[in-house]
């Protein structure tokens, strides 16, 4: 029986559905990480956040808030702890950089919500109440080189219609829900058509459930992520969704990826190119749109050693 999967033309980064009958796939070359932009935030006119703007220093809750929230473009820089009372709204063109590896929101989290261009990157979230970061109708969205840890629901949850999304270089431990991509099943008439997110470079440190878990959004691109000691599943794919899981790391972790989860029903997922130590071998079934970006992409067998020396906060 021919297995349906995906073939990778390496220069371009493209990738199409096609048929395998026992066809091999070169490998791509190691070392090809870089803390650069990648992947669906590339797209739809790109994701600069605030841009040049001059970067404005935030030393209290109530500073970060009005800065966060304010119109125009902006860059937010601070150091220590932000303290939130509650999820806090981030307006659109928005970067807020968090300054050496001790920068951390808590407490509550930021809710990216009817927003566009808006970059986190360098923030540890730790206790939060909800989540630590909530995306909904929203668009252009970079967030990288973050840090989650000890938090209620979801540490980083997308869905409501929200659209080109890349999600790089963070660490996640310490938490049950990781990532949400789409809150429902009944949601189609919103999500149909997006929920495009790229998930790369992140570390999955012992974490329990959906990294991510899926609806809708094809293609959704899970690649060169190190899932290290996962413990109910790592990727899950439902509800119309199609999710190419491509290149990763996958140590200690009996379900690295399946079809269907809950009462969802099972979506496509293609897998290609993983490595798995003491990890079982996943579900795949389907066929996955093409990718539209290029992207550098790390052999899978060298992915724990630059996840775990490049993700989470203090590497940029």
């Amino acid at each position: 029986m021919h297995q349906k999967s995906t073939r990778v033309h390496w220069r371009t980064g493209l990738v199409a559905a096609v048929v395998l009958a026992g066809a091999s796939v070169a490998a791509p070359s190691a070392g090809a990480a870089s803390f650069n932009l990648e992947g669906w935030a590339t797209q739809g006119g790109g994701t600069t956040g605030g841009g040049s703007a001059s970067p404005t220093t935030v030393t209290s809750a109530s500073q970060f808030t009005t800065a966060v929230q304010a119109s125009g473009a902006a860059v937010i820089r601070f150091s220590g702890t932000i303290t939130l009372s509650s999820m806090t709204k981030v307006a659109s063109n928005k970067t807020i950089l968090g300054v050496g590896s001790g920068a951390t929101i808590t407490g509550q989290g930021l809710n990216i919500a009817n927003a566009s261009n808006v970059i986190v990157r360098n923030v540890n979230f730790r206790n939060w109440g909800d989540d630590a970061i909530n995306v909904q109708y929203s668009t252009r969205v970079w967030l990288d080189h973050n840090s989650f840890a000890n938090g209620s629901d979801g540490a980083l949850d997308i869905k409501r219609a929200s659209d080109y999304v890349t999600v790089s270089w963070n660490k996640f431990s310490s938490h049950d829900k990781t990532m949400l991509l789409g809150h429902s099943d009944d949601n189609a008439s919103e999500d149909t058509g997006k929920l495009r997110v790229s998930y790369h470079h992140n570390w999955f440190d012992g974490t329990n459930q959906r990294h991510p878990r899926v609806r809708f959004g094809n293609p959704v691109h899970v690649y060169n992520n190190y899932y290290g000691g996962v413990t109910s599943y790592g990727v899950a794919s439902t509800k119309d969704a199609g999710v190419l899981v491509e290149g990763n790391y996958f140590e200690n972790t009996k379900d690295p990826f399946h079809r269907g989860e809950g009462s969802s029903p099972a979506a496509a997922l293609v897998a290609r190119n993983n490595h798995f130590v003491n990890s079982g071998s996943g579900d795949q079934g389907g066929s996955v749109k093409s990718i539209p970006y290029s992207y550098a992409l790390d052999a899978a067998s060298s992915v724990k050693s630059a996840v775990t020396g490049g993700a989470g906060t203090g590497k940029i």
